[in-house]
This record gives structure tokens, C-alpha cells and sequence, in this order.
């Protein structure tokens, strides 16, 4: 694969060249690996069409949703090499590749609600972040929602004990990982391209997503339950190729900046209409069971879940840790 890709990157700087390099349009490849009826994939069109608009066909932007170039081990690989310029990969992806603070995200219940996310991302230390990506070759721009996840499997999961012995499907993160060992579950690192095919033929017992990527993944078709958690936060980090990036002319730069802007914008605005309204076609479905928790089991779920911090502060940073804390509790007061 990596020879694919590095094939992609030397015909993606071939285009570059040549007397009529200056009369073409830019071309940003746009490579994602969830559906187009989407956040991410709203946010993405939503970036093309006004990128295009503002840069009056200076620049082209070409999507390709649903891991169409890449899955998601390859595509920073493909950023970092030059095949594509533009990724949204989930903030799991850069604990990988050597950004291991990102994978606080993943920290169960640490974000409670999108007006922490918020008060994080758009804050010192969303911007603190981002510029920890520049020594991998890459640019981060903005931050995108998706939403809430919920756990789901062919079993009711209620209490912590209804975990042990399951097979889970996992992104590549530690912190994934170590929050599903701390219920007794065994974690499958998977690409989400084919967490469908696994659950329909029982590779892996079940999975954590939010509800729009279960309904438009057609997860729900193969999952007898799904048990309404919200113990975990997804969201994706738009990232540039850096050299890419600084390349582009100045003027160029500042309109897809404002476009990047407006599409962040537009895309978290979309996130929570689409995650309920994913919900009331899954309930409509009538596919899987729906589990609502009591605040008793709710808290069962918390206490279980408690060990996962001490477990990964000292690959994450417990630093990092008490900050998004402090900005969660600050936000909740």
C-alpha cells in the first residue's frame, strides 16, 4: 500500500509541473471514510462548494467520502506523503503517529456535553494543540463535531458485567483500548470501512459510534441493541498538508481559510440535527432496541469507567488531562 500511495503523491506533484501549472486550477484532494449525509461529510461539501466560490474556480476541491482513496490507517500516511491534501480524520488517528495528547477526546464521559467541546476547541488550548501536528508535516484547521456515542451490540448492555467476554471494534487509540479492557471487553483495532461486514458476520460482537454513523453505516441492521450511553465524544481534526499549504498563494490561502471557517461553522451546526434525526430513523427502523440507562446504571457505567484516566495519564499527559477538565468543569458551573 505504501507504494500505492507514494505512486499517487509523485503523479500528484507531476500535475504541478509544467507552463500551464499556472492557468490550472489548484486541486485539493479531499479524502474522508464515513458517508456524505454526514457531519463530516456535510462539512466537507459544504468546504468545497464555498472554497471553490470564494477562490472563483481557482481552486478545486474533489471529495471522495466512504474510504474511497483510503482507509484509515492509510490515509495520514497518504497527507504526509502528498497523494491528498486534505483530511478529517478522528482525533483517535494521532495517537498513531506520534500526537498522543489528541487521544485525550477519547477519554470516557471527560467532554459531557458540545458546549464543553466547544469551550475546548475554540479556546488557548484547542489552538495549543493543533499546533503540536506541524512537526508531522501537516496543518491543523479547524475542528469538527460528530457527535455522542452510544454502545450497541446483540446483547442488552445495561451494567458493566454485560461487557465481559464481548469483542468490540475499536479505532487505533490506547486510551479505546484501555477504556474497553477496564470493562472486560477485547478490543479489535479495525478500519470503520469494515466494522459493517464484521458485526453482520460476528468477526466482532459489537462497537461504539454516535448515531449517525451507525444509521448511515447500516449498523442498526445487524446490532439487536443499541443502549444509549453517551459516554464518549467523536470529532475529527481537519488537517492540510503543510508544505501544501504553505505553498498556496496568499490570497488563495486567506479565501479557503474563510471557507474552512464558514464550512466548521456550518458542519457543527448540522451535527446534533443529524445525530437525532439518525436516531428517529433507527428507532423508525425498528431494527434494534433502543436502551435508555437509569441514573443508577448510568453511574455503574461512570464508576467502571473511572480507572481508564490513571491508566493512560502517562501516555496522554496528565497535564492535558487536567486541563480539559478544569474546562469541563468550568463549563458545567
Amino acid at each position: 500500500m505504501r507504494k500505492l500511495i507514494l505512486a499517487a503523491a509523485s503523479i500528484a506533484a507531476l500535475t504541478l509541473i509544467g507552463p500551464a501549472a499556472a492557468q490550472s486550477p489548484i486541486v485539493i484532494k479531499f479524502s474522508h471514510v464515513v458517508a456524505t449525509n454526514t457531519p463530516k461529510g456535510l462539512a466537507a461539501e459544504k468546504f468545497k462548494e464555498l472554497a471553490e466560490k470564494y477562490t472563483e474556480g481557482k481552486v478545486k476541491v474533489e471529495v471522495y467520502p466512504n474510504s474511497q482513496l483510503y482507509k484509515d490507517k492509510e490515509e495520514l500516511e497518504a497527507l504526509q506523503l502528498g497523494a491528498v491534501q486534505m483530511l478529517a480524520p478522528s482525533n483517535a488517528k494521532f495517537g498513531p503517529i506520534g500526537v498522543k495528547e489528541f487521544e485525550v477526546f477519547d477519554l470516557p464521559y471527560i467532554l459531557p456535553d458540545l458546549a464543553t467541546v466547544r469551550k475546548v476547541t475554540d479556546g488557548p488550548l484547542g489552538t495549543r494543540l493543533l499546533k503540536l501536528l506541524e512537526p508531522k508535516g501537516m496543518t491543523g484547521l479547524a475542528y469538527w463535531d460528530n457527535g455522542f456515542k452510544q454502545m450497541s451490540a446483540n446483547k442488552k448492555l445495561i451494567s458493566p458485567a454485560d461487557y465481559r467476554g464481548l469483542k468490540f471494534r475499536i479505532q487505533s487509540s490506547k486510551v479505546l483500548e484501555a477504556q474497553f479492557r477496564g470493562l472486560g471487553v477485547v478490543p479489535q483495532v479495525m478500519a470503520f470501512s469494515e466494522v459493517y461486514q464484521a458485526l453482520q458476520t460476528g468477526v466482532v460482537d459489537g462497537q461504539e459510534n454516535t448515531w449517525s454513523n451507525i444509521y448511515t453505516q447500516k449498523m442498526h441492521e445487524v446490532q439487536k441493541y443499541i443502549t444509549n450511553t453517551n459516554h464518549g465524544y467523536i470529532g475529527y481534526i481537519v488537517v492540510v498538508n503543510k508544505k501544501f499549504w504553505d505553498g498556496l498563494p496568499a490570497d488563495i490561502r486567506a479565501q479557503c481559510e474563510k471557507a474552512m471557517k464558514e464550512a466548521t461553522a456550518y458542519g457543527n451546526g448540522q451535527s446534533q440535527k443529524e445525530n437525532d434525526d439518525a436516531l428517529a430513523e433507527i428507532v423508525k427502523s425498528g431494527k434494534s432496541e433502543i436502551i435508555k440507562l437509569t441514573p443508577e446504571q448510568d453511574s455503574a457505567m461512570r464508576k467502571a469507567m473511572e480507572s481508564v484516566y490513571k491508566d493512560v495519564a502517562g501516555r496522554v499527559g496528565q497535564g492535558v488531562i487536567d486541563e480539559f477538565m478544569k474546562e469541563a468543569k468550568g463549563a458545567t458551573n
